[in-house]
């Protein structure tokens, strides 16, 4: 059943979740620019829906609960690769949104028992990705400019990298959030946490808190807790955007080799970017048996293609 409307509205939420044993939550206003220019629509959309759509989930008795969430979590970190356990401080209101989709989804696995999964997406291209309007993603912006022969605007001088993560991989992350039990999932956290701990000498808090929490008390059998986990959604590569405009300009002029003749144009930094941006995937392939298919080189050449044979 397609069912149409906005997510800011309690009633539709249930209507969409009914008789639902799991649900894949990925409504939501993307993109920091906009959300530096409207705020206001930015959080209404995406807390004040997200919650509703928790609601919505619990009270429809919905087992799993499986949501976008986002690599903007990390913030002004530094740290590369980007671990799950350690975030950064937010650059944009969309970040905050994200950062406190988090914090609402670990309340409900605490208080009413959900299992919810967030799956922290790394810069998710492909085809179809719309490449008209204001925030249109970077990928299809720029296909869309060298196939027009026009020179696609870098913000910044193009050092700026991010881990670019074809669709495909994706759908693998979620398809995997909901169909691993729960069972399997605490046991391999167990593992992995418990062999991050042998690795580190310098364990955080949290990670600690985990391992005695998934772990069985001598003497007793504790009531094992909700499911209510982050995990990166990426290859684990990063490419700077300088790299990200000659490969997607030599995959095109496969097509059409005027267009190997087109140079970028520099245009001013963005505010609320991050410079760097590389997931660590170690987490969710020892926890949910991710694999990723595709490479960000190979999901360019594929999204090239589909955007060759039907934008031109």
């Amino acid at each position: 059943q397609m069912v149409e409307g906005d997510i800011r509205h309690l009633d539709i939420c249930k209507l969409a979740v009914r008789d639902c044993e799991y649900v894949f939550h990925q409504a939501a206003l993307g993109s920091v620019p906009r959300s530096i220019k409207d705020p206001v629509t930015t959080n209404s959309v995406n807390i004040d829906g997200f919650l509703n759509m928790l609601t919505a989930a619990r009270d429809e008795g919905v087992k799993r609960f499986i949501y976008a969430a986002s690599s903007s979590t990390y913030g002004d970190s530094t740290d590369v690769p980007k671990v799950e356990e350690k975030i950064g401080r937010p650059l944009s209101p969309y970040a905050i949104t994200k950062v406190v989709n988090e914090y609402f989804a670990k309340v409900y696995s605490e208080l009413y028992g959900m299992e919810t999964i967030g799956l922290r997406y790394f810069n998710v291209f492909g085809k179809r990705q719309d490449p008209n309007g204001a925030y249109a993603a970077v990928i299809p912006l720029w296909v869309k400019s060298l196939l027009q022969h026009e020179s696609p605007i870098i913000n910044g001088d193009g050092s700026y990298s991010r881990d670019f993560t074809y669709i495909d991989n994706v759908i693998q992350a979620n398809e995997l959030a909901a169909i691993t039990p729960s069972d399997i999932i605490r046991e391999r956290l167990n593992n992995y946490v418990t062999s991050s701990l042998t690795r580190s000498q310098n364990s955080n808090t949290k990670a600690t808190e985990q391992a005695v929490n998934l772990s069985e008390v001598e003497g007793s059998q504790p009531q094992p807790q909700p499911i209510m986990e982050v995990f990166n959604v990426a290859y684990g590569s990063n490419t700077t955007l300088l790299q990200l405009f000659e490969a997607l300009r030599n995959k095109l002029a496969h097509y059409d080799p005027e267009i190997a003749k087109i140079e970028v144009k520099i245009g001013p930094k963005r505010e609320g970017d991050i410079p760097h941006s590389l997931a660590s995937v170690e987490k969710i392939k020892a926890v949910l048996g991710y694999n990723p298919k595709y490479s960000a080189e190979q999901g360019f050449l594929e999204a090239c293609e589909w955007y060759f044979r039907h934008l031109v």
